[in-house]
């Protein structure tokens, strides 16, 4: 990864980051799954040393080419390695297209290696990552009830939006009729 690259990654998430009071990095019970808020300078390179192999970035497209947050965790981690959600945090209905691929490429890491562990992160960590954690933790057989008691429990920062659970919903009930 360039020098450039790095530093001006470092300059626009201390300008464009996470709120101070937000948890950067929240595992969410045994499930190897993690929620948090966009890595800054200071917490991208610890993400390893928490036992992070494989990155689900939920940020919007131009929100990870103004920090540059996408290309430097595929720089550390691999392209293979990290998977792109490009959401905008509106409250309303998610495509699926733009979350599922990233839902069931956190799952299938997820259950084909016993050894990784998955961070899942948006802006805040509050709201579109929550809904990706959520649709992981479905698609590994939890309840809503459950999946959602995880998420809340161990994430406070998490609030699962109806808009975005529904959404989830609808696409596992879809999925399971193809």
């Amino acid at each position: 990864m360039s020098r450039w690259r790095r530093r001006y990654h470092g300059l626009v998430t201390r300008l464009y980051g996470p709120d101070r009071d937000t948890t950067w990095l929240t595992w969410i019970g045994d499930e190897r799954v993690a929620v948090g808020s966009v890595p800054t300078a200071a917490t991208i390179g610890r993400l390893a040393g928490q036992g992070v192999t494989h990155v689900v970035n939920c940020r919007s497209g131009p929100q990870t080419w103004i920090s540059q947050d996408l290309a430097v965790e595929r720089a550390i981690f691999g392209a293979a390695a990290v998977a792109h959600a490009p959401m905008h945090d509106h409250g309303r209905p998610q495509p699926p297209g733009r979350w599922s691929p990233a839902a069931e490429f956190a799952a299938t890491v997820l259950d084909a290696d016993p050894a990784a562990r998955v961070l899942v992160h948006c802006q805040q960590g509050r709201h579109r990552s929550a809904m990706l954690a959520y649709a992981v933790l479905r698609l590994r057989g939890h309840s809503p009830a459950a999946a959602t008691e995880l998420i809340t429990t161990h994430r406070t920062e998490a609030r699962l939006l109806d808009a975005y659970t529904t959404s989830v919903e609808r696409w596992l009930t879809t999925r399971a009729g193809t």
